[in-house]
C-alpha cells in the first residue's frame, strides 16, 4: 500500500465517521420513548418540559442536528442526559482507557492462547495435539462469554478463592475477565491459523524446499508462517476494535467500569449524547484498524503488496 492510497483511506475516516455518526443520531431519536420518561409523575409534565429545553430536545430536529454538527467539530459531544452534570467527553475519558487497558490485554492472551494451539494443530495435524487443540477450541467457540464468566467466577473466585470475583482496583481484578475473553477469542484465532498454516503447508512452494532438505524449524518460521498469520490479521483488526470498545457482557458480569456498561444504559434510557459519542468512537478505532489490518496484509503477501 502506497502513501497516496494512506492518505486517502485517512482522509476518508473523517467522512465515514460523520455518516456513522449523522446515522446514530437520527436512529436513537427514532426510536420509542423519550430520556425523560422515567421523570414523569401526576404533575411532572412542567418538569419534563424543563428538561427538554434544558437539554435543547424542544427544538425542531433539524436545529438539533446542526447543534450536534457543531459541538462535533469542536470535539464537544455534549452533555449526558442520564448521568446529570458529567459530558459526554468526561464519562468516555474515564471509561474508555478501563476498556482499552482489558482490551489490549484480551487481544495478547488471545494471541498467546490461539498462535501456539492452531500451529500444533496444523504441525501434528490428525495426531493428539491437532485433536486436543480441535476440542479446547470447538469448546472455545461454542460456549458463549455469558455462561464462560460465571464458570470461572464459581471455580476460581467462589471454589477456589485464588482471585476476586469482579472489581477493577487490583491487577488480580484484571485476570479472570482476560482469561474468559482470550479463551473465547483465541479459540477463533486457533481454528483460523490452524487452517491457514495447514493450507500453507500443502503449498507447493513449501513441497520444493522440502525435497532441497530444507530444515523443518526453517519452513515453519521463515516460509510458512507470515503467508499462514493473513487469516489471523483479517480477524484481528475487528476483534481488536471490539475489545478495546469493551465486551459489554464480561464488563458488566466482573463490574469493570469501562464502556460496557455506558453503552447498555444509554441506550434503554434514550441517552442520546452518550450513545452517538460511543458509536463515534467504536467507529473510529474500527475504521483505524481495519486501515492497519489491510497494511500488514499487503505487508504478510507480496502478490497485494505488488498488485
Amino acid at each position: 500500500m502506497d502513501a497516496r492510497s494512506i492518505l486517502r483511506r485517512l482522509l476518508a475516516i473523517p467522512l465515514l465517521a460523520w455518516a456513522v455518526a449523522s446515522l446514530a443520531f437520527f436512529l436513537m431519536r427514532a426510536a420509542p420513548g423519550g430520556p425523560f420518561d422515567r421523570e414523569r409523575a401526576p404533575a411532572s409534565k412542567e418538569v419534563e418540559a424543563a428538561l427538554k429545553a434544558r437539554y435543547h430536545l424542544d427544538e425542531p430536529l433539524w436545529r438539533q442536528y446542526v447543534r450536534f454538527l457543531a459541538g462535533l467539530a469542536h470535539a464537544d459531544l455534549g452533555p449526558s442526559l442520564k448521568y446529570r452534570h458529567h459530558g459526554v467527553n468526561d464519562i468516555l475519558a474515564q471509561a474508555l482507557p478501563v476498556s482499552m487497558t482489558l482490551g489490549g490485554l484480551a487481544f495478547a492472551a488471545a494471541l498467546a492462547i490461539g498462535l501456539p494451539v492452531g500451529m500444533a494443530g496444523a504441525v501434528w495435524r490428525g495426531r493428539w495435539p491437532d485433536w486436543l487443540g480441535a476440542l479446547l477450541t470447538m469448546v472455545g467457540v461454542c460456549i458463549p462469554t455469558f455462561v464462560l464468566a460465571p464458570l470461572a467466577v464459581l471455580l476460581f473466585a467462589l471454589k477456589l478463592e485464588w482471585l476476586p470475583v469482579a472489581g477493577w482496583s487490583s491487577p488480580t481484578h484484571a485476570i479472570l475477565p482476560v482469561l474468559v475473553l482470550g479463551l473465547y477469542f483465541g479459540a477463533r484465532v486457533a481454528r483460523l491459523f490452524r487452517e491457514g498454516l495447514s493450507e500453507v503447508l500443502r503449498s507447493p512452494f513449501i513441497m520444493a524446499a522440502r525435497a532441497k532438505g530444507v530444515a523443518p524449524s526453517a519452513i515453519l518460521l521463515r516460509h510458512a508462517l507470515r503467508p499462514a498469520l493473513l487469516p489471523v490479521v483479517s480477524y484481528a483488526g475487528p476483534m481488536l476494535a471490539d475489545l478495546l470498545t469493551g465486551s459489554f457482557v464480561v464488563e458488566r458480569i466482573f463490574q469493570v467500569p469501562g464502556t460496557g456498561a455506558f453503552f447498555i444504559n444509554s441506550f434503554f434510557s434514550r441517552d442520546y449524547p452518550l450513545m452517538v459519542g460511543l458509536v463515534i468512537v467504536y467507529s473510529l478505532l474500527l475504521l483505524v484498524l481495519n486501515l492497519a489490518t489491510d497494511m500488514a496484509y499487503r505487508w504478510l503477501d507480496p502478490r497485494i503488496r505488488h498488485a
